[in-house]
C-alpha cells in the first residue's frame, strides 16, 4: 500500500518558488494564531482563517490538512519557539532568589514584547476551563519550569537568603501574576485608568520595583 503524503509538508507545484511556499505558509500560521488568540481555537473555523488570509479553504487544507494539524503546527512553530528561550535562560540563571525573580520578570517581558498574542491566547486556552492548550502547557510548553523555579527558591530559603515566610511555590505563582496577568488585562486597566501611555517595559519596571522594595514596611499587626 502506498504511503499517504503528509498535508503539513505539501509537494511544491511545478514552477512555484520555494520562498513563496514558505512565506505563504508562515502567513497562514500567523493568521491562524491571531484568530485563535482573539476568538479561541474551538470557535475559529478553518474557513474564517482562510478568508482573513486571502486564500481558499482548499489552499489552507493543502498546507495543513485538518484543523488539528493546523493547531499542532501553531504549537510547534509559534508557541514552543516563543517560550523556549525563556526556559533555557532561566535554567542557566544564577540561583540567588532576587536575581532569579528578576530574570523571570525581564524574560517574560521580552517574550510578551515580541509576541503580543501570547496573553490572550494563554487566558482563553490555558486558564479557562476546557481550553485546548492546558494539557499542552503541562506536557510541552513549560515542562518542569515552575517546579524548577520553586525548588531553587526553596533551596535559597533553606540557605537563609529568601524570606522564610514565603511559600516557594506561591512565589512562582506571584511572579506569573506580576507579569502575564497585567499583560492579559491591559485592555481593561488601560481603559479604567486612561493609561494608554504605559508601555510593556513600564510593566516590567513596575514589577521589578515591587519585588525590590515592595510597599514599604507593613503597619503593626498587618502580618499574619
Amino acid at each position: 500500500m502506498a504511503r499517504s503524503k503528509s498535508p503539513a509538508t505539501p509537494r511544491r507545484a511545478a514552477g512555484r518558488p520555494v520562498k513563496e511556499d514558505r512565506d505563504l505558509r508562515a502567513h497562514l500560521l500567523d493568521v491562524a494564531l491571531g484568530r485563535f488568540a482573539r476568538d479561541g481555537i474551538g470557535a475559529t473555523p478553518l474557513r474564517a482563517i482562510a478568508t482573513e488570509a486571502g486564500v481558499t479553504p482548499a489552499m489552507l487544507h493543502y498546507y495543513f490538512g485538518d484543523k488539528q494539524q493546523l493547531k499542532q503546527a501553531v504549537i510547534d512553530e509559534r508557541l514552543l519557539p516563543a517560550l523556549a528561550p525563556l526556559r533555557d535562560h532561566l535554567a542557566l540563571s544564577v540561583s540567588e532568589p532576587a536575581a532569579l525573580a528578576a530574570t523571570f520578570v525581564r524574560g517574560i517581558g521580552e517574550v510578551l514584547a515580541r509576541h503580543p498574542w501570547l496573553p490572550p491566547l494563554w487566558v482563553r486556552e490555558v486558564l479557562c476551563e476546557g481550553g485546548e492548550l492546558r494539557e499542552v502547557l503541562f506536557h510541552h510548553l513549560l515542562p518542569r519550569l515552575p517546579q524548577m523555579l520553586a525548588q531553587r527558591f526553596a533551596a535559597a530559603q533553606a540557605a537563609g537568603t529568601l524570606n522564610p515566610r514565603l511559600d516557594p511555590r506561591l512565589l512562582v505563582v506571584s511572579l506569573i501574576g506580576l507579569t502575564l496577568f497585567p499583560a492579559a488585562g491591559a485592555p481593561i486597566w488601560r481603559r479604567v485608568f486612561e493609561a494608554d501611555e504605559l508601555r510593556p517595559e513600564d510593566l516590567v519596571n513596575h514589577a521589578l520595583a515591587l519585588l525590590e522594595g515592595g510597599l514599604g514596611a507593613l503597619p503593626s499587626g498587618a502580618s499574619a
